[in-house]
């Protein structure tokens, strides 16, 4: 770390936006955070956040395409003067198959296979190579991190990553992956801290509920099982995706309404999950202020909630019983109703809120009679991609 006060800049490209956060390389604190938002919608936004005032900043502005998007953050970063100070880019890539999962420097052999991966998640890898490259062409000499959010489930057990299909699928990298995974590892390195090696090692079921949504079973600090598959689009039903699904829709839309791959894609992807059911809305603060009126809010709420009742409990079977539950994202972390619904019923496992301290959106929501303790963690993907960024750049002869 030559430079003066070494920073870290992590992005985290999505199909319709562009996540930013700035580190302090040395402190692993975050500077500031922003996104480009609205990509190639009549509505553009550029915003960032900061520990001081002169950094936040919140600006309409019209961005056409990905090019575009890249082309604006380039030139704040240069107009802040941060090619001075930075050490390395760390980039989440959502995708690793089954070759990547620790992070690692991109190079352009990395690049030409994660290319081929594109059919993959031909949602967000294609955009994250994009914004990589570019990366690449303007700062030549700063190292490019690979992140990947495939890795925390990499080494599952064997049942748990095989798809039923035939076997000669496997040898392609068909597989289940998971996702959420940088998530994932900063709730599991929290839980270490807060309440110690004991917890953190024991029969846990961690809840990433956001938009895209996932649960994951872990035990002795090794995921066991995960709700996401092949894709993210695969397990509980999201906002806009549709979860686990019969095959035979496919099929079936493609016979009666000629839909083809690209476009049954984008229906399960974009138009289905709760928005779908609801035909209003994906968002949960949304549908729950509609669901008194609107039977369609209202189920699309009951849908999603009970659907992560019934991932918790087959996640219990799976670890032989559950220490601690803990709940995160977006949903997660800032829902206490939805918190309240889903653990519902699940007093013979052991799951009891106190409503006090959940609506109070306490670190520990369970009653003290409760056997299972509940708990709600922010997460911070970029804080884990900063700490690999340094601690690879720091392995680096």
């Amino acid at each position: 770390m030559t430079a003066a006060n070494p920073t870290i800049l992590t992005l985290n490209g999505g199909s319709s936006s562009i996540k930013f956060a700035l580190f302090d390389a040395r402190a692993q604190a975050r500077l500031l955070a922003g996104a480009v938002g609205g990509i190639g919608q009549p509505g553009g936004s550029f915003t960032v956040k900061g520990s001081q005032e002169s950094d936040n900043l919140t600006r309409s502005v019209a961005i056409a395409d990905y090019t575009a998007a890249i082309e604006l953050l380039v030139h704040w970063i240069r107009g802040r003067g941060e090619g001075r100070s930075l050490i390395g880019v760390g980039h989440r890539v959502v995708h690793g198959g089954p070759a990547y999962s620790d992070p690692q420097r991109l190079t352009p052999a990395m690049l030409t296979a994660l290319r081929r991966l594109s059919p993959f998640d031909s949602e967000h890898l294609p955009q994250e190579l994009r914004l990589i490259e570019a990366f690449q062409r303007e700062f030549p000499a700063l190292p490019q991190i690979a992140c990947f959010d495939t890795a925390f489930h990499h080494d599952m057990p064997r049942v748990a990553r095989l798809l039923p299909i035939p076997r000669r699928y496997e040898a392609q990298g068909l597989r289940r992956y998971g996702f959420h995974g940088l998530s994932y590892t900063y709730l599991l390195q929290q839980l270490n801290l807060v309440a110690g090696a004991q917890a953190a090692q024991g029969r846990l079921v961690l809840a990433h509920l956001g938009n895209g949504a996932s649960l994951a079973a872990v035990r002795d600090g090794r995921c066991m099982d995960t709700s996401m598959a092949f894709t993210p689009t695969s397990g509980l039903v999201m906002g806009s995706r549709c979860g686990d699904l019969d095959p035979g829709v496919a099929t079936y839309l493609s016979r009666t309404e000629g839909l083809k791959a690209e476009q049954i894609e984008h229906l399960f992807s974009h138009e289905s999950g709760m928005r779908g059911v609801s035909e209003t809305s994906s968002d949960m603060q949304v549908l729950l202020a509609q669901e008194k009126q609107d039977i369609r809010a209202a189920e699309a709420v009951e849908l999603f909630c009970y659907q992560a009742r019934k991932w918790l409990g087959a996640y219990c079977a799976a670890l032989g019983g559950l220490d601690t539950l803990v709940f995160s994202g977006g949903i997660g972390e800032n829902s206490a109703l939805i918190r309240t619904r889903i653990c519902d019923g699940l007093g013979f496992l052991g799951i009891q809120i106190d409503e006090s301290r959940n609506a109070a959106h306490r670190d520990i929501i369970s009653s003290d009679g409760g056997r299972i303790i509940v708990r709600v963690m922010p997460t911070n993907e970029e804080l884990i991609i900063a700490q690999s960024v340094s601690h690879l750049l720091e392995s680096i002869p």
